[in-house]
Formats: C-alpha cells, sequence, structure tokens
C-alpha cells in the first residue's frame, strides 16, 4: 500500500461521483493529493458531494466541460472511452485509468484477472474458495462488488487479490499486471459501450497486455475470438494455457476433460482433478469455469488435493443456475444472471434437452437471436416470452420451431411464471434464464432473481 509520509501529492481528476468516484476521490485527498471529482451533468451539489468536498475534494457539478491540468485521472467504469466526458477528461491528464488499474498501482503483488463475457463472478469466487481453502489469504476485488481501491487499504501481507475485471475496467488499463490472467470467452454485449465488437474484445484482451514469460494466460478457445487471442499471445511467447472442452489441445500447458475427469497440465506436468460429474455447479460452462478456477489455483502453487476438495465444495452461486424450490415434481431454477443470449445457451446444456420450460425476456438488447432459437427450440419444451423483448423473443422463436404452440407470450415475468407452471410436468424444470437485462421491470438481474425466487416461495407454500 502507498505511504503517504514517502508520497510526493499529485493533482487527481476522478470522473463520476458514484460509489467508485467517491471512494478513490477520498482515498487520494486521505493521501495528500490534489483531486477535482467532476460529477457528470446530472451531479447536484449535496449529500455525497458535500462529505467529499468536507475532505478536501474539489467537486464540480453538473458538467462534463472538464478543465484544468492533472497528472492522473481515474474514471469511473459507466463511463464509455468513446463518450465526450471521457474524451475530455483525456486531453486534461496526463495518463487516464481505470479504478482497477490504479488499485493495483498502489499494491501491485499477487493479482489473478478474471474476465469474460459471462462466467466471470462464479470463476472468480470460484478461485477464491479454492485458495482459502488451501489455507491462503484470497479477497474477491472488483467488478464482484468490492473494490481494489478498498480492498488495498485492508490487504494483509501475502493476500491474493482475486480480481473480477469488466470489460469497462479493462479498457481503460494500461500497467496492470497479473500473475495470471483467464479469458473465458467473448460474445457479443456491451456493443453501445464499446461501439464494435472488435473493440470489445480488444478491452477483453489487454488482461494479457503486460504478461511475461514467468507469468500465465488461461484462454477458453471455444469461440473464433478467443483463438485468434491465444494465438497472438502464443506469438509473443508467452505461456498460454489452452482450456478446450472440446479435447487436450496438445500443448504443454492445456486445461480439458480426460475420461470424464478434469485435467490440468502445466509445462508438460499433468494434474488428474475430480470428475466433472463430482461438481455441485451443472452445465457445460461450468465445468469450463471450473478448469480455468483450477489452473489459475495450480499455477500459484495450491496442491492438487486442496484443488480436487475446492472443486467438489464448491456450490451455485446465487442467480446463476441456483435451485430455489419444488413443486408437484416440478424443479425451479433462478439464473436471472444469464443477461445475452451466449449465457442462456450455456445454461440449457445444465438440464436434459426436453425437459425445460424457459422464462425469456426483459429489456430487449437488440442482438441477434438465430442461435439462441435454435438453442431454445432443441432443448426446451416450451418457452414463455415476457417483457419489453417478449414479442421479438417469441417471434424468433417462432420462425425456428415446427411447433409454434411451444412458444407462449405474457407481459410480465409474474404472468410468464403462470403460464410456465400451468405448462411444466413432473420432472421438468421451469427455468429463468431470461437472455435480456432486467430495466424494463427491476432495477437490475438481482432484483428480478429475488422476485422470481419469492414469487416461487409463495406458489411452493400455498402448495399450488
Amino acid at each position: 500500500m502507498r505511504q503517504s509520509v514517502e508520497h510526493t501529492p499529485i493533482r487527481v481528476l476522478v470522473l463520476g461521483m458514484g460509489k467508485t468516484g467517491a471512494f478513490v476521490a477520498r482515498y487520494c485527498a486521505d493521501h495528500g493529493d490534489e483531486v477535482t471529482l467532476y460529477g457528470g451533468l446530472a451531479a447536484r451539489p449535496g449529500g455525497q458531494g458535500d462529505e467529499l468536498a468536507a475532505c478536501g475534494v474539489d467537486v464540480v457539478y453538473g458538467t462534463e466541460d472538464v478543465q484544468g491540468d492533472y497528472d492522473l485521472c481515474v474514471a469511473s467504469p459507466g463511463i464509455s472511452e468513446f463518450s465526450d466526458f471521457f474524451r475530455a477528461a483525456k486531453s486534461h491528464a496526463a495518463e487516464i485509468v481505470s479504478e482497477p488499474e490504479f488499485a493495483w498501482r498502489e499494491s501491485p503483488e499477487c493479482w489473478i484477472a478474471i474476465t469474460g463475457t459471462n462466467g466471470k463472478t462464479t470463476t472468480t469466487t470460484f478461485v477464491r474458495d479454492i485458495l482459502r481453502g488451501a489455507g491462503r489469504r484470497a479477497t474477491a476485488v472488483g467488478n464482484i462488488g468490492y473494490l481494489c481501491t478498498e480492498a488495498v487499504t485492508k490487504r494483509e501481507e501475502g493476500e491474493w487479490f482475486v480480481a473480477e475485471l469488466s470489460s469497462f475496467q479493462l479498457a481503460v488499463s494500461r500497467c496492470l499486471h497479473p500473475r495470471v490472467a483467464v479469458l473465458l470467452n467473448v460474445t457479443p454485449d456491451h456493443i453501445a459501450w464499446h461501439k464494435t465488437l472488435e473493440n470489445y474484445a480488444a478491452a477483453k484482451e489487454k488482461a494479457f497486455a503486460n504478461l511475461g514469460a514467468g507469468d500465465l494466460a488461461v484462454v477458453a478457445v471455444g469461440d473464433d475470438w478467443c483463438r485468434a487471442i491465444a494465438d497472438r499471445l502464443d506469438a509473443r511467447g508467452l505461456r498460454v494455457c489452452r482450456l478446450n472442452l472440446a479435447g487436450d489441445p496438445d500443448t504443454p500447458c492445456a486445461a480439458f476433460v480426460r475420461d470424464g475427469r478434469l485435467m490440468v497440465r502445466l509445462d508438460g506436468v499433468e494434474h488428474a482433478l475430480c470428475a466433472a460429474d463430482d461438481l455441485q455447479i451443472k452445465g457445460v460452462h461450468n465445468v469450463e469455469n471450473a478448469l480455468a478456477a483450477a489452473t489459475a489455483a495450480l499455477e500459484v502453487g495450491v496442491p492438487d488435493a486442496d484443488v480436487e476438495s475446492g472443486l467438489r465444495a464448491f456450490v451455485p452461486l446465487e442467480h446463476r443456475i441456483e435451485p430455489c424450490g419444488e413443486l408437484d415434481g416440478v424443479r425451479f431454477v433462478d439464473d436471472s444472471k444469464a443477461t445475452n443470449t451466449d449465457a442462456v445457451e450455456k445454461a440449457l446444456t445444465a438440464f436434459a434437452p426436453g425437459s425445460i420450460v424457459l422464462l425469456l425476456g426483459g429489456h430487449d438488447k437488440g442482438t441477434d437471436l438465430s442461435s439462441l432459437a435454435a438453442a431454445v427450440v432443441r432443448d426446451c419444451t416450451a418457452a414463455v416470452c415476457y417483457g419489453d423483448a417478449g414479442p421479438r423473443l417469441a417471434a424468433a422463436l417462432r420462425a425456428c420451431a415446427p411447433d409454434v404452440g411451444m412458444v407462449h407470450e405474457a407481459p410480465h415475468m409474474a404472468e410468464a411464471l403462470d403460464l410456465a407452471c400451468g405448462i411444466a410436468q413432473p420432472g421438468q424444470t421451469v427455468l429463468l434464464s431470461p437472455a435480456c437485462s432486467s430495466f424494463d421491470e427491476f432495477s437490475g438481474f438481482e432484483e428480478r432473481g429475488r422476485v422470481f425466487k419469492r414469487l416461487v416461495a409463495d406458489r411452493i407454500r400455498a402448495g399450488r
């Protein structure tokens, strides 16, 4: 951690007055920096702004017209690098970085970085839990909800930071250098923020930008974007562990499944771990997440036995293929975190084909639905489409389904659940895996999942 007695104060610009901006501004002010925070167009005096001002922060409200000269700018993740606000700040600062990058500069030892379109939180938590189970100090930080900079203020000697990093955070990084970096997948998401899928993929790739010969890059090569990234990392001479569920990549570092067993090979040495069927988290994507977590843990010295114990012990996270009850032989599962089509397609692999009544809907991201429609028609007995995206989802499914009667529509999630309960038979699963964001009806996927579970619990209590 930075010690203020050894620190030469600098001029710091902070963009955004949410959780990230406010904490970074206060942290810098506490360390003697000259701090200016621009809250943005919607920011108004009062509340948190007044508290920051009392700490010595110069708070600017209601404008994105940045003035002055700064040694460093820290941008909140909600501010796109292509926005006028970001560009204005960049023209007035010597450099501009993300909050995780800032925290890494303050305390750069023992970082593991996890990124990807889907699976980041599960894998981050998985790595943390395996490390803790082996007696290591480990904390999950970053996009998972615990600010990296806040964690720095409480960090213990030798503690590992397992950092879930979003594309927003990585896009604005320059020097971030983890010991292990993991990329799980790249599928279309957040295009409005990044402008193009190429920019989005490039942001993910920045997790590996500063790795050296002694570090490890773990790349799941299940999509074209990740395969291309792995090839570029190879060309740089890095140690690249290709994670491939299709079979052994036959490379010195690899993660795969052989005869049903999770296998990790590091520099030619194989580690045979538990069977994929022994995992408590289900679905092909969770086998991939488990392999990624095991690889990272093995790379930083966790013994095989402790890795295997951690793999067997890990349970589903909230809103991620989370069982939430059973009634009259029908199971209910909350996968509210599946906010894009790729996440839903992967979730379907956790269940027997033909056993799923799927709830799809929410705020329409406008993504292509052809692949999703084919998977739903193949694997589900019925689908109930709801919310703003409901009509477009239903149309895509009907265009693909030989039996258009499998597709149903409802105005909201609660009515969709009512319909699903009337359709589902004993032995089947009602799965909320929406493929959409939740902002047409809820504050976020967390609220959507909690409401779904409450509605299910109410039905179970009523016995119908």
